[in-house]
């Protein structure tokens, strides 16, 4: 699996987690800086940081791509919307969270998103 890291980097303890809740060895990891200009449009910036991914149109959909979004928000929200155009689907993802009482701070991942799922069962929803 291609594991694409907008975030802070991974720990040898949660690459070994990650590889648990997936059930796939993580073959490599492409670390893509995330710090955003807030007085540019996230647009092509994201596109920017998207296209230097290297990733052909066909790696794009066939490829196992996991992805460890920003932190900020917007950005997440422009990136996700990039790649499920290049993708044909939304990636699933990684969320972290804090290890309890754990000084100094760290984080451990918490689950894998399965973002297209979600959208499969909103979209029964929405036909109801």
């Amino acid at each position: 699996m291609l594991l694409l890291n907008f975030s802070h980097p991974l720990t040898d303890e949660q690459k070994t987690q990650i590889e648990t809740l997936t059930g796939q060895p993580i073959a490599e990891i492409r670390e893509i800086p995330s710090q955003m200009d807030n007085d540019q449009p996230f647009d092509a910036q994201i596109a920017a940081r998207v296209a230097q991914i290297g990733l052909s149109p066909h790696e794009w959909q066939t490829r196992s791509i996991l992805i460890n979004p920003p932190a900020l928000n917007f950005s997440a929200a422009v990136l996700l919307a990039h790649l499920h155009g290049l993708m044909g689907y939304f990636p699933p993802i990684i969320r972290t969270r804090p290890v309890p009482g754990a000084l100094p701070p760290r984080y451990e991942i918490a689950e894998i998103i399965n973002l297209q799922a979600i959208r499969q069962a909103a979209r029964t929803r929405r036909e109801q």
